[in-house]
């Protein structure tokens, strides 16, 4: 793989691969990087790109200017030929959803701003959050008479507890930075100035590990979520049958006796 480089036929996201990290930068920032039908393919083709391509280890999400994402453009829901939101959901945004939750590669999302509706269910579905000082997370959905969606009632309990996700969901209050933090929504909140590097620097040491003991990792913690201790306990032994038989396995424990970097090959 070269060491860097940018996806052509991207308009309204940017595409970079430098290191084995794909950087997905969302980029209307005039527009808060509000959710375009142009934007919502792109970013599903995006995700696409990364599971297609082996050599990716990890991915960052962020968005372009001082918003992360302010979910869906509203301008464009007052058009004509707008297709009904549950046809909207069902062809447009559930995609994007699953596709960021099937992927091998863990997300790290940097959520540098403003993450409201939509654009805070795309910041849930990522493995890791880190956040801006400033930035937020709101699920505004009441306010215009909907109902959260694009996973936001099924990420947001499992995040931070019933509770908080109910107060989130049905009053609309937006919950700080620092408040993420501190009922585990984000793994930590940096400056904005260092956001971008701090969330390289994560993407850095998740790309240094063993890709299948990661997605395994990764399908392990899903299915946690819905399944009881026996169950877990089996899933666990199953994936780490998979693990344990690979190449990648080996080269861990040699490297250690040997008191050395790994060198992992995902295979």
């Amino acid at each position: 793989m070269s060491a860097e480089r940018a996806a052509a036929g991207y308009t309204s996201l940017r595409y970079e691969v430098a290191e084995a990290i794909a950087t997905i930068t969302l980029d209307r920032p005039d527009a808060l990087n509000a959710l375009t039908v142009s934007l919502k393919t792109e970013l599903l083709a995006a995700f696409r790109d990364v599971a297609r391509d082996r050599s990716i280890r990890a991915v960052v999400l962020t968005g372009a200017g001082r918003a992360f994402c302010a979910g869906q453009d509203l301008k464009e829901r007052l058009e004509p030929d707008a297709a009904p939101l549950a046809v909207e959901l069902r062809e447009r945004y559930n995609p994007i959803v699953a596709a960021m939750r099937g992927l091998d590669q863990p997300i790290v999302g940097a959520i540098n701003g403003v993450a409201a509706g939509a654009g805070a269910a795309l910041s849930f579905a990522c493995d890791v959050r880190l956040a801006a000082e400033g930035a937020s997370f709101v699920l505004a959905f009441g306010r215009i008479g909907l109902v959260p969606d694009s996973g936001s009632t099924w990420f947001l309990p499992r995040l931070v507890g019933p509770a908080k996700a109910a107060e989130l969901a049905l009053l609309g209050e937006p919950l700080t930075a620092a408040d993420a933090e501190r009922f585990g929504l984000v793994a930590r909140v940096v400056a904005r100035d260092d956001l971008a590097a701090e969330a390289r620097a994560t993407a850095v040491r998740l790309a240094g590990l063993a890709p299948i003991a990661v997605a395994q990792t990764k399908r392990a913690l899903e299915r946690s979520w819905s399944v009881g201790l026996d169950a877990a306990l089996e899933d666990e032994a199953f994936r780490q049958g998979i693990a344990g038989a690979t190449a990648d396995h080996a080269e861990g424990i040699a490297a250690f006796l040997e008191k050395r970097p790994p060198r992992f090959r995902g295979e």
